[in-house]
């Protein structure tokens, strides 16, 4: 299975190389950038047009990203704006965001969950974070992740034979099935 990539974007370099750290001790290929307005770059996405450009497209391609997590207090952009940008962009939207905050506030919180991103973390990150996200990663090495999709159980496959005829072969998504 090839290894899940790692967009993290803090401003602070101590909570970059922690980042990094655990989640290359979880085997993920980790990018680390300083701002939002560079992890926007690196997804090829221009801050004031939400289309992604032919240039930042081949890089798409050749450059997979599994996840973006953020920190959310910034200078310049907030993790709450890039979370914003990303989602409101149609190549991008489906990549799970996680932002986190050394700050405890409830309603920061319910915005950035309203908004779309994935979790909401406290600072300083833990591995146990690390291991809750990889869940999310998955759908994004699934083919269609963002159709509706269900489980494959026993009952399934016994009662539906396009069910039963499913193999896992490399596909880590092999359990979910589109209907």
């Amino acid at each position: 299975m090839e290894e899940f990539h790692v967009l993290a974007v803090d401003d602070s370099l101590i909570d970059r190389k922690l980042i990094e750290r655990l989640f290359r001790i979880s085997a993920c290929q980790v990018t680390t950038v300083d701002s939002g307005n560079k992890a926007l770059e690196f997804l090829g996405l221009h801050q004031h047009d939400p289309c992604v450009s032919p240039h930042a497209q081949q890089n798409l391609q050749e450059v997979e990203v599994n996840l973006v997590i953020t920190d959310y207090c910034m200078p310049g952009m907030t993790g709450y704006d890039l979370l914003k940008k990303i989602k409101e962009s149609p190549s991008l939207k489906n990549i799970p965001l996680v932002i986190m905050s050394s700050e405890n506030v409830p309603s920061r919180i319910s915005r950035c969950l309203e908004e779309g991103a994935e979790e909401f973390f406290l600072k300083p990150a833990r591995i146990a974070d690390v291991n809750k996200l990889k869940r999310h990663m998955m759908k994004t090495k699934c083919k269609s992740f963002d159709e509706p999709e269900k489980i494959v159980t026993k009952v399934n496959q016994e009662s539906s034979p396009e069910i039963a005829n499913i193999s896992s072969g490399d596909d880590p998504c092999y359990m979910l099935v589109q209907f």
